[in-house]
């Protein structure tokens, strides 16, 4: 991710800014970064992803949202574009550009992604009290790792692979 720094932005500039740009960004303390497009590999694994959690939750209240929807993480003063994102808090029905009450949220890792989004993005989340699983998919090393929290507010990490024959969340 690269920065401008040169623009400095409160909340609700970036969020007038996000809605005439045609290329999405990433917001952290006031500085905008530019989103990279992503591979075949990626747009595909989490547009099915996507369709399978919305055919699973239909008729539960739940709503899941891909790529365009932001996190917002009003206490660090952050937003996020997470590849898939399930909320079931209907306090988020307020708020079209932005959801703040998510219980899972997914990350397809690229190279240029990995390392902020298992470091400082997962930080970041694990703030929102009601996320309870974060979800990153390996796509070179066919792997899922899943962190869940647990009743002590611990995030406790299970991982899947190829060689097995199913993955829960």
């Amino acid at each position: 991710m690269v920065a401008s720094p040169e623009i400095y932005l409160t909340p609700e500039e970036y969020l007038q800014m996000e809605e005439q740009s045609s290329t999405k960004h990433e917001y952290i303390d006031g500085y905008i970064y530019a989103m990279a497009g992503a591979l075949d590999s990626h747009v595909t694994i989490a547009g099915n992803l996507f369709a399978l959690l919305r055919n699973h939750l239909r008729g539960s209240g739940c709503r899941v949202y891909i790529a365009d929807m932001k996190a917002r993480i009003e206490s660090l003063n952050r937003f996020y574009y997470p590849d898939v994102m399930v909320t079931c808090d209907q306090r988020d029905q307020a708020t079209p550009a932005y959801k703040r009450f998510p219980c899972l949220i997914v990350e397809v890792l690229s190279d240029s992604t990995e390392a902020f989004d298992r470091g400082d993005k997962f930080i970041d989340y694990q703030v929102m009290d009601t996320l309870q699983e974060y979800v990153l998919i390996n796509t070179k090393r066919r792997r899922i790792d899943c962190f869940r929290r647990n009743e002590q507010g611990l995030w406790v990490l299970q991982f899947y692979s190829a060689e097995q024959d199913f993955f829960r969340l």
